[in-house]
Formats: structure tokens, sequence, C-alpha cells
């Protein structure tokens, strides 16, 4: 990873960051997903648990993106947007993603949208809506083991009722 890598751009300051701000003013992407992942250290034995957090159904949805091509390089790259946690989101972590409701899709797309009104959009987004639940923590593991770590049933949950 080159060195001062950036994964994610927080709300707080993406407008006005150096690394962010030309891509805040019109170079907005949605980046689709049906759930993501984060971890909590596990009290008993220390480790790290993995979360699938997910709408309804696994629905689909769009984080707010930006994204920047790095003509040096010859590299196009994307970053999600993050934001504090709101509930129930903060039962796992003090930020999360911003997830776009669909009715924001089109002006949060639109580089002729004012960058003064692109940050109100996102606070058009379906964070409370989340769900979560624990999984394998195979999900984690990056070594070849003989159960593979990318198949479906990583999504579900460890010992459902």
């Amino acid at each position: 990873m080159p060195k001062g890598a950036m994964f994610n751009a927080r709300i707080e300051t993406a407008d006005t960051s150096s690394a962010f701000k030309d891509a805040w003013k019109s170079k907005r992407c949605l980046i689709p997903a049906d759930g993501f992942y984060e971890w909590t250290r596990n009290q008993s034995d220390g480790g790290r648990d993995p979360w699938f957090i997910h709408l309804t159904g696994t629905q689909p949805f769009s984080f707010a993106g930006l994204w920047a091509l790095n003509s040096k390089l010859d590299v196009t790259s994307c970053t999600i947007i993050t934001m504090p946690a709101s509930e129930p989101m903060t039962q796992l972590h003090d930020r999360q993603p911003a997830i776009l409701a669909p009715e924001a899709y089109d002006s949060w797309m639109d580089p002729a949208t004012p960058a003064a009104d692109v940050k109100p959009l996102l606070a058009n987004n379906l964070d409370g809506e989340l769900q979560f639940h624990r999984v394998d923590r195979r999900v984690n593991a990056s070594s070849k083991t003989d159960k593979p770590n990318d198949e479906a049933s990583m999504i579900g949950p460890i010992n459902p009722l």
C-alpha cells in the first residue's frame, strides 16, 4: 500500500481536505453493496469477532463515495464517505459508512449539484435501518484452510436460533 493511503473520507472534513475536496465538488459515486463487516474484540478470548451488517433481507444499497484519477500513476480509485455512527451501529463502532437513500442518488451523482448542497444529501441515508449479526471468524482468515472463506454461508449468523 502506498505511504499515506486513505481508505475512507470523513464527512466532517471531506469537503475541505486536500485529499478529497476536488472529488467532493464533482466526482461523487455510488458504491453498491448488500452488506459489510465490522469487528469487535471478544471479551472472553481477546479474539476479533466479525459482524455482518446489512439491510432487511440483505437488499442492495449504495455507499456514498468519491472517485479520483491519478494520471501520474494511471490509477482510478474510490473511497467511501464515513460518518459518526447512529443506532444501531453504535453498538459495534463509533463510525460507519454513509449509506444513501435511493431518492438522494441523482443529486449525489450529478456533478452540477453545488458542493455546498452535497453534505446535506448525506443526511438522507439508510443508516438507521441497518441490522447485524455475528458471523464465523473465517471471514477474516487470509490463510489457506480446508474450508473456504468466500462462500455464501459466511454471511449467515453463527449459532442461529
